[in-house]
C-alpha cells in the first residue's frame, strides 16, 4: 500500500512539473507577442438604431443580388492584365470619425472601405464562399483582389490625385 502511495505522489509532482513548465515556456513566448484590438468605429447619435431602421450590415446574412454590383470576369486575349471598364457601385454608406464608411459588394465578396477627405483605410474585406482574397497598400492605394480559379475582380481606392476614388473591375 505505501509503495503504491509512493508512486502515484511521484507520478503527481512529475505531472505538476511538466504541466508548470509548459506553462512557463508558453506564457514566456506570448508574453512577447502584441495583439492589435479589433478597430471600432465609434457609434455617433446619427448613428443609433432605432426600431424602425433595419441593420446595415450582418456576418450571417448576404445581401440580395440586386442589392450588390455585379462584375463579371471576361477573359483577356494577353497575358498581362488589363482594366475592365465596369458599371459604378452604389455603395451603402454609414458615418464615422475620419469620413463615409462604404460598402462594395462583388461577386468575389465585400470590401469595406473609411473615406476621408484626403485618404481611406480598409475597415473589412470578406470573400464570397469558393472566392479568395489578396490585400495591397501603399502610401495612396488600397487594393483587394478576390479570386476564384481564372476569375479575378478587384476593388480598387485610390486617393493620390484627390479624394478617395474607388473602382471595381477585372484587373
Amino acid at each position: 500500500m505505501r509503495r503504491g502511495l509512493v508512486h502515484v505522489l511521484a507520478w503527481s509532482l512529475a505531472t505538476g512539473a511538466a504541466v508548470t513548465l509548459s506553462w512557463w515556456g508558453v506564457h514566456t513566448v506570448m508574453a512577447g507577442t502584441a495583439y492589435d484590438p479589433p478597430r471600432a468605429l465609434p457609434i455617433t447619435a446619427a448613428d443609433a438604431t432605432t426600431q424602425e431602421s433595419k441593420p446595415l450590415a450582418s456576418s450571417t446574412a448576404r445581401p440580395s443580388p440586386s442589392e450588390t454590383a455585379s462584375v463579371k470576369p471576361s477573359p483577356t486575349p494577353t497575358p498581362t492584365p488589363s482594366r475592365t471598364p465596369s458599371k459604378s457601385p452604389t455603395p451603402s454608406t454609414s458615418p464615422s470619425a475620419s469620413g463615409q464608411v462604404k460598402s462594395y459588394d462583388t461577386d468575389g465578396g465585400r470590401a469595406v472601405f473609411d473615406l476621408g477627405r484626403t485618404s481611406a483605410s480598409l475597415v473589412m474585406a470578406i470573400p464570397a464562399t469558393g472566392w479568395s482574397m489578396q490585400t495591397w497598400k501603399t502610401d495612396t492605394w488600397i487594393r483587394v483582389e478576390f479570386t476564384s480559379g481564372t476569375d479575378k475582380v478587384s476593388v480598387i481606392c485610390t486617393w493620390h490625385d484627390g479624394p478617395p476614388h474607388v473602382e471595381i473591375g477585372n484587373y
